[in-house]
């Protein structure tokens, strides 16, 4: 049964990720802003892991040994921090499937920090997720690539600080446990967002109903999303396959924008046909890739 989850886990992971970035950005429309989103976001995923630590956890590990969960909390924390910048400054369409560069810097991760096999096929799968990123930003208008360039560096700079995360659990969480580790790796990250506080652009109670529902939901969406992908690496490994799995929601994110976007009132399925036609083809490369690691 695990290699059937191993598959589908980070499949799932990839519509919940969009419904999020959809959300998030309908969020940072009202103005909830992007330090205010992550610290909400990090303290729904920190409430949703501490009771794990309670329910599995057995002999405490010895203090020094929590430089570990440590490390993965800042790594987290900016993957966490930098996608959500990108989203606020770019669109769902472009931010989504440039974090498909994250199967290349996992495989190149994996194989640095020796922290597991990486496959021919997996390579090539990187490599065509890197070149679909390129199609994402033709046929824009001028005035807008410079806008989006910026949106993905951010977006970039995230897929690399999530890889870098996605390897050192699948090289440290083995010798915890999932559910010895996990836990304090949030409850560092929630702990760390207080760094954020001085940033807010008004108090968490300041915002409307409206504004609370949108990033409620969106930090909810968000913690599910990155649980699954915890889980499933920290679980069964294969940090580079699950990442060439997850890279669907570069597709997943151009579909969803064209059919439901406007639920987010969300503008991009107007953009001139030539520039989504663009996106939808780096999203269609990108999912090529995932063929190569089930093949």
């Amino acid at each position: 049964m695990a290699p059937i989850l191993h598959l589908l886990l980070p499949a799932l992971c990839a519509i919940l990720y969009v419904l999020a970035a959809l959300t998030l950005k309908r969020a940072a429309a009202l103005g909830v802003g992007v330090w205010r989103s992550t610290f909400v976001a990090n303290w729904m995923a920190c409430l949703s892991f501490v009771p794990w630590w309670f329910w599995r956890h057995g002999a405490l590990h010895p203090l020094a040994d929590y430089w570990q969960p440590a490390v993965t909390a800042l790594t987290y924390l900016g993957g966490q921090l930098f996608i959500f910048l990108a989203l606020a400054r770019g669109d769902v369409s472009v931010t989504t499937p440039v974090m498909g560069l994250k199967v290349v810097f996992v495989a190149l991760l994996s194989h640095v920090l020796h922290a597991g096999a990486v496959p021919l096929q997996w390579w090539v799968g990187a490599v065509a997720s890197a070149g679909a990123v390129g199609l994402l930003h033709f046929g824009e208008p001028h005035h807008r690539r410079q806008h989006l360039i910026a949106s993905a560096v951010l977006a970039g700079l995230s897929a690399a600080c999530y890889s870098l995360n996605d390897v050192l659990l699948q090289k440290w969480v083995p010798a915890w446990g999932s559910g010895s580790y996990l836990p304090p790796m949030f409850l560092l990250t929630a702990l760390y967002s207080f760094a954020f506080v001085p940033f807010f652009h008004g108090r968490l109670g300041a915002l409307d109903g409206r504004a609370w529902r949108w990033v409620g939901l969106g930090a909810a969406l968000m913690a599910l999303n990155n649980a699954g992908i915890v889980i499933a690496i920290g679980l069964w490994g294969g940090a580079t396959a699950v990442n060439i799995i997850y890279s669907v929601r570069g597709l997943v994110s151009v579909a969803l924008v064209w059919a439901i976007g406007h639920w987010f009132a969300n503008e991009e399925k107007h953009l001139a046909r030539r520039a989504f036609g663009f996106r939808l083809a780096g999203a269609a490369l990108m999912l090529g890739a995932i063929v190569l690691v089930l093949v």
